[in-house]
């Protein structure tokens, strides 16, 4: 694990290539528990389970907010042990929770088996990959978490046009069984992958990274802290209405008049937009920080919304989703080279899980919201001009707070960057 000065991708990626497939290979595994996935069959379980939007959007909300929860004391984890050995028993819960999905029967067996999608998918594999990417290197932390987080992008390209497809042939329960062995097939590449790696403590006990007033800070501090607390409507904002976007797409064609097939045909294009800005904000995060980038982080958010309100074709679609794009890149490296740079590596499972937990919330949130609005008459297209104004609030009150915040901030990242 390499934590040189700053270099070309090309040169990191030879340097590091098992630990950044590592963290690629998780990122693209946990697809199984997220909810692009997950929302591909959403009209099989509602009409298997007799729901209504507003009923399983609430179904999903409670049980992705009691994953939340348990990301809280799970997310610590990756502060004591291996990655490759939580990924194994990570992994192996995943496949079950799919094969579970299979084979489902009631709605108490729907909200266990989707509370165990959303804990082991969309919360500790993203988790494992994350932190590891932010622990194992510091100079060039931008550039790992960018290459690591294609994996999830990838994810978003393939399976939404994989899975839809093939559905008339395999039916939907089927499918869920073909996503179980493709969880299966993940574990011993990734054991073999981090053979090498060392152990938690021993990363944070070599690192340098110190945040804030040059220190580490534990999530007890950070808690205390008002720039937290100030961050929370920023966290909560592309979970939760970027879920909801996944979450209602078939509601969301529906409403447009798109077929389903050819509104999902645009995701690859998202994907190309979105990998293409990870990696120049992997760069951009090892020049100037991720603090100073997070400022203006909801920008993109904001107008994705307000396009796709307005969209009548494909083509309106299609930009809505470039932009979307644009954000949901900076999503996959801002954030928690953030937790990092503002708070240090010794503590960071802790720091991420918590912050997790908010994002894992907010997906939470916002389906469930969305669908109850749904319910009572305003269909989600019609909602996106409220959610564009969200963003642009929360926006400008995280700007404050983190402006405020890189004032006791700039000297050490100034090191870390020699």
């Amino acid at each position: 694990m390499t934590h040189a000065p700053r270099t070309g991708f090309g040169a990191f990626i030879r340097d590091n290539a098992k630990f950044l497939a590592a963290g690629m290979l998780i990122s693209f595994t946990s697809s199984y528990g997220q909810t692009f996935f997950i929302a591909l069959f959403a009209d099989d379980i509602m009409a298997e389970y007799g729901l209504s939007d507003g009923g399983w959007g609430l179904l999903y909300a409670a049980a992705t907010i009691a994953s939340a929860a348990a990301m809280v004391f799970a997310g610590v984890l990756t502060d004591r042990l291996r990655v490759r050995r939580l990924a194994v028993f990570v992994g192996l819960g995943l496949a079950a929770a799919c094969l579970a999905m299979a084979g489902a029967q009631g709605l108490a067996a729907l909200v266990a088996v989707v509370f165990a999608l959303r804990f082991l998918g969309q919360g500790m594999m993203s988790h494992l990959s994350a932190v590891a990417m932010a622990r194992w290197f510091v100079a060039t932390r931008g550039k790992a978490l960018a290459i690591s987080a294609t994996g999830f992008a990838l994810g978003q390209a393939v399976l939404p046009v994989a899975f839809v497809g093939a559905e008339p042939w395999l039916g939907w329960r089927m499918l869920w069984v073909v996503a179980a062995g493709l969880t299966i097939l993940a574990i011993p590449a990734i054991l073999t992958l981090l053979r090498a790696e060392r152990t938690p403590q021993a990363v944070a006990a070599e690192t340098v990274a110190t945040g804030i007033d040059a220190r580490h800070w534990t999530r007890g501090e950070m808690l205390r802290s008002g720039t937290f607390w100030a961050l929370v409507p920023l966290l909560l904002g592309p979970p939760a209405f970027g879920t909801a976007l996944f979450f209602h797409q078939v509601h969301l064609a529906a409403v447009k008049g798109w077929p389903l097939i050819d509104y999902v045909a645009l995701l690859p294009l998202l994907t190309v937009v979105s990998v293409a800005v990870m990696l120049a904000s992997g760069a951009a995060i090892d020049r100037v920080g991720a603090a100073r980038l997070m400022q203006v982080y909801l920008l993109p958010f904001a107008l994705a919304f307000l396009l796709m309100g307005l969209a009548q074709t494909l083509w309106g679609a299609a930009l809505a989703l470039v932009v979307f794009g644009i954000g949901t890149g900076a999503q996959g490296t801002l954030p928690t080279a953030m937790w990092a740079e503002l708070y240090g590596t010794r503590h960071l499972g802790a720091i991420k899980a918590m912050a997790a937990a908010v994002m894992v919330l907010g997906s939470a949130l916002g389906p469930g919201l969305t669908g109850w609005i749904i319910d009572r008459g305003i269909d989600f297209p019609g909602q996106m001009t409220a959610i564009a104004l969200y963003f642009l609030a929360a926006g400008a009150l995280a700007a404050v707070a983190l402006h405020r915040a890189r004032a006791r901030l700039a000297p050490e990242i100034d090191v870390i960057r020699a």
